[in-house]
């Protein structure tokens, strides 16, 4: 079974490189690759694809040796497991608010004994079935320890839980979704709580119980201020940053046609 880039260095207490992508971009895999990122972030919450389709992505994901984040847009068990099935190497759970939820995702994605997965055997993350029907196969132990699990932190309520669900074993990671959890703080000002709060106190969490936190970042600067306040994983650099190219690349047009 593949290794896990992603977990090598967490494991190693290093700094994971992710991008994001969010459309059918073969190319970008590619070049992610290539410019030595650990791990691709694949959007299917706010994004549209068919099965087919994330499947030749995660294809492409194992040719080039780069692991793929997917963030599904269910928590159906079955479906969770049949994306680590096509190859995902991690998942990123949205809006997981309390232990609870995070311990049934676990039981979804972990063979036992550590959760309750069903068993197929036969896809791509186990070279469709060469790496687990062999005598003495280590599928199962592999599968376990090289995959990982990313809890979304979005809700005031999950802020409050964040250490109970940052101890779930199982659980690798703690990300806080800005977006989500800035509006819900916006529109609740009587909780009294920043953003900038509630990423300490999520930080502070992981830290208690030795796990990953990470959260967006906009520039380079936000990604070296959070990466100094302890987070080993801050997306940066995505699809929809090749506006800048076209941008770019139209003002020097504009230039030159104005001469």
């Amino acid at each position: 079974m593949r290794k896990s880039k992603v977990l090598a260095q967490w494991r190693e207490k290093r700094f994971a490189r992710f991008c994001s992508m969010g459309h059918v971009l073969p190319f970008f895999i590619r070049y992610a690759a290539y410019y030595n990122y650990d791990g691709i972030w694949l959007d299917l919450e706010h994004r549209n694809f068919d099965n087919r389709e994330v499947q030749h992505l995660k294809a492409l994901c194992h040719l080039y040796d780069i692991d793929c984040m997917l963030r599904p847009p269910t928590v159906q068990r079955t479906r969770l497991y049949r994306y680590l099935e096509d190859g995902a190497a991690g998942l990123m759970i949205p809006f997981v608010e309390d232990a609870a939820m995070a311990r049934a995702i676990v039981a979804a994605t972990k063979y036992p004994p550590i959760g309750n997965r069903g068993l197929d055997g036969a896809g791509l993350d186990c070279n469709f079935g060469g790496d687990s029907w062999a005598p003495n196969s280590t599928y199962i132990a592999d599968a376990n320890r090289e995959t990982f699990l990313v809890a979304q932190i979005e809700t005031p309520e999950a802020v409050a839980n964040a250490e109970a669900i940052a101890a779930v074993p199982g659980i690798d990671a703690l990300f806080v979704g800005p977006g989500d959890l800035g509006l819900r703080l916006d529109t609740y000002p009587e909780l009294g709580m920043s953003i900038d709060e509630a990423v300490a106190q999520v930080a502070a969490a992981c830290e208690r119980q030795g796990k990953v936190w990470g959260r967006t970042a906009s520039s380079i600067d936000e990604v070296d201020r959070y990466r100094r306040q302890g987070s080993r994983m801050i997306p940066y650099g995505g699809d929809f940053s090749l506006m800048n190219v076209l941008s770019a690349a139209s003002a020097e047009l504009d230039a030159m046609l104005a001469e």
